[in-house]
């Protein structure tokens, strides 16, 4: 029977993914560095189990041997994907990871030629960030090929943000906003941009960020100018106004780290059953050239909960060879109508 590693299992998102992929039937085998969560995991699951640092190269290869592909859940995975995407392509294992990170999405974007080589599939992005928003943006490109501009807003209701998400977003703070300019990835301030979006209720307000359609976005379907809006829990906000004011002062490993340890002691590990089952996102991708505008909403479950469902989804395919070696993004190996398989998500043109 194929086999998946799962690195980062015991993680608030991880330990989602792995309670859908047994439902689910699939044969995994659980990873990351922590022996004592992995073992008692392990144990709930009936699952084999290894633990090992993404720095011991050995134990990672010998891992990667008994699976046919990985799907990454350590983050902050600016500081994790490029030894396990390495080493999947080193031992010609497939790489799925739920990142939302620029980052690694532009540095696997540039690791495609070895993976064709190889005969693997890179596939950063295969959760919330970035399945819903890419198979979205794909079908507005789709209706209007002449598009040169995208803007995509996204609002989450009665969910939260996990530890995980938080650390990233601490460990990311130095590089401040990002957006897309004539296909070059540029920096802005955070809290650069600021709309009121009626998303059919009355008017949110939304600050633009560096979220992974940025980069994705662009090799999905090739439009050069991409900004991302979102709206934040309050917490959020004032840590992105701190990182305006604090300035350089924020950016040194020391004080990312201590923020870190404060995120640790202080937020929530990740959003309740209850909000897994309850809460929702709204996506509006809105694509234009100039003079014709093509609007069109989607309606999800929440986005940890969903993060499962599609990763665990994306997993079952490549496990049936259902996949284009190289680097990916959901759309493009997928189709735009890859979301719309999932209970819970609508989609409306405007």
């Amino acid at each position: 029977m194929k086999k998946i590693l799962v690195y980062g299992s015991y993680g608030y998102t991880g330990q989602l993914i792995v309670e859908r992929a047994v439902k689910e039937g699939l044969s995994l085998i659980l990873a990351g560095r922590d022996e004592n969560q992995l073992r008692a995991q392990a144990k709930k699951y009936n699952l084999e189990y290894h633990s090992f640092s993404l720095d011991e190269t050995a134990a990672l290869d010998s891992a990667l041997q008994e699976v046919d592909a990985v799907l990454h859940c350590a983050g902050p995975f600016v500081l994790t994907f490029r030894q396990m995407a390495e080493a999947c392509i080193r031992n010609k294992k497939h790489y799925v990871d739920i990142s939302g990170e620029i980052e690694g999405f532009e540095a696997l974007a540039a690791m495609d030629e070895d993976a064709k080589r190889a005969g693997v599939m890179l596939l950063p992005g295969g959760g919330f960030d970035v399945v819903p928003s890419d198979c979205l943006i794909a079908y507005t490109a789709g209706k209007l090929s002449s598009a040169t501009n995208l803007n995509l807003y996204i609002k989450g209701i009665g969910s939260g943000v996990s530890r995980g998400t938080a650390r990233s977003g601490i460990e990311n703070s130095h590089r401040q906003g990002r957006i897309r300019r004539d296909g070059k990835i540029v920096s802005v301030p955070n809290l650069w941009g600021v709309k009121d979006i009626d998303f059919g209720r009355g008017p949110s307000r939304l600050v633009s960020m560096g979220w992974g359609d940025v980069s994705t976005a662009y090799h999905s379907t090739g439009i050069p100018n991409v900004t991302v809006y979102m709206n934040f829990p309050k917490a959020m906000i004032q840590l992105m106004r701190l990182t305006r004011v604090a300035g350089s002062l924020l950016y040194t490993r020391a004080a990312r780290n201590f923020i870190k340890w404060l995120i640790g002691i202080f937020f929530a590990k990740g959003p309740s059953r209850k909000q897994n089952e309850m809460g929702f996102s709204l996506i509006i991708a809105e694509v234009s050239d100039g003079t014709k505008n093509v609007r069109a909403k989607l309606r999800t479950p929440e986005a940890y909960y969903l993060t499962a469902l599609t990763s665990v989804e994306i997993m079952k395919r490549i496990l049936s060879d259902d996949y284009k070696t190289g680097f990916q993004t959901p759309s493009k190996v997928y189709g735009a109508d890859f979301i719309l398989q999932f209970d819970g998500v609508q989609r409306e043109d405007l």
